[in-house]
């Protein structure tokens, strides 16, 4: 019987190549006028190419970051009608996975600043058509990183077992290794489609060991946005619930509350009313933006990311935050409507009097 050569040793200093990317979301507004700003000068469109799962009907308007700029790595920029922005940048990278584990969060932190200096400079471009534009209300941010596979030189199982510890480190932006619990908690949760390919998801960063993996940024950048507008709905409810807590659970009734010809003005409940038609209609463009059934192996990562990022708490949050609010109007509606019905009781007596005095005025003039 032959014996099998030992496995060749993987020299720690083994230098790899690949690409960060990191994604950055802001909400700018209400809503941006995408037809307008396609028409302006300033702003040069490009062609939008999106992988078979997503619509087009609620396709974003791409466009090249404004001249002049110094962001070379800035591969992508999409306004969205429901008032955000996302950005991409694309950094490349060649060395080892432990001199990249020190300098990633330096990385990342750098593209979070350079992200708000490339953001105004969109803004002040498209400003005037955004309803209710800020600068900015929200933001969300998240990461890939990339490494390409050398099959002929590492295979699978030595990647995790040698640089198992420094990849779930990384994906922490943690400088230390991480207990063995940890470790191998993030390694066990790695899926792929191809033998030699490896995708870990985790709440800040995905790894990617894999050269075919394009469909996958898409599909990040898709989620962080839905992050984005989930985190500005909380933080407008939160708004909402902390005005509700400082009038110690009762709203004041303003009088003009009380006649119904100014009810569309004064209408609390209204509002909350069109604030849920909003957040509704555009969670559920988002959800229903992306099509992935039949594919298990998009479906379980997106599934993966879903849970990464806390996309099913975030709504149940919003969710839970809009029947408080409900019940607390509901109680103000009602109050004001049993303060309607008195005041038209007492117009209706107040009426009946002055008949009944006028009845009697007519009758001692023609005694």
């Amino acid at each position: 019987m032959q014996e099998q050569s030992p496995e060749k040793k993987i020299n720690p200093d083994h230098e790899f190549s690949g690409h960060i990317y990191i994604f950055h979301a802001f909400d700018v507004g209400d809503d941006i006028n995408l037809e307008k700003v396609e028409q302006l000068r300033a702003i040069k469109t490009v062609p939008l190419s999106l992988p078979k799962y997503f619509k087009n009907y609620n396709a974003p308007l791409a466009i090249e970051l404004p001249h002049p700029n110094e962001s070379a790595r800035c591969i992508s920029v999409k306004l969205h009608n429901f008032g955000a922005i996302s950005l991409t940048y694309k950094i490349p990278y060649t060395g080892t996975l432990e001199n990249f584990r020190k300098e990633f969060y330096g990385e990342y932190y750098q593209y979070q600043e350079q992200s708000v200096t490339d953001l105004k400079l969109i803004y002040k471009k498209i400003e005037q058509f955004i309803t209710q534009p800020k600068f900015f209300h929200t933001r969300s941010s998240y990461n890939i990183i990339q490494v390409n596979p050398e099959p002929k030189k590492i295979n699978l199982a030595q990647l995790q077992k040698e640089f198992g510890s420094v990849i779930a480190s990384t994906i922490r932006f943690e400088t230390e290794t991480l207990s063995e619990y940890q470790r191998n908690e993030i390694l066990d949760s790695a899926i792929g489609y191809y033998r030699g390919n490896l995708v870990i998801v985790d709440t800040d960063t995905t790894f990617i060991y894999d050269d075919d993996y394009q469909d996958l940024l898409s599909f990040i950048e898709f989620a962080n946005l839905q992050q984005l507008e989930l985190q500005y709905f909380d933080r407008l409810l939160d708004q909402q619930l902390n005005k509700i807590y400082e009038s110690g659970g009762t709203q004041k009734i303003p009088l003009a509350a009380y006649f119904p010809f100014l009810d569309n003005i004064t209408d609390p409940v209204a509002k909350l009313g069109k604030l849920k038609v909003d957040i509704s209609v555009i969670t559920e463009r988002l959800e229903g933006s992306i099509k992935i059934a039949g594919d298990p192996y998009y479906s379980e990562f997106y599934e993966q990311l879903i849970k990464k990022l806390d996309i099913k708490m975030w709504q149940s949050a919003i969710d839970r935050k809009l029947d408080i609010i409900k019940d607390v109007l509901l109680i103000y509606q009602h109050k004001t409507d049993v303060i309607r019905e008195n005041i038209l009781e007492v117009l209706i007596v107040i009426l009946i009097f002055i008949e009944l005095v006028i009845g009697i005025l007519h009758y001692v003039k023609g005694g």
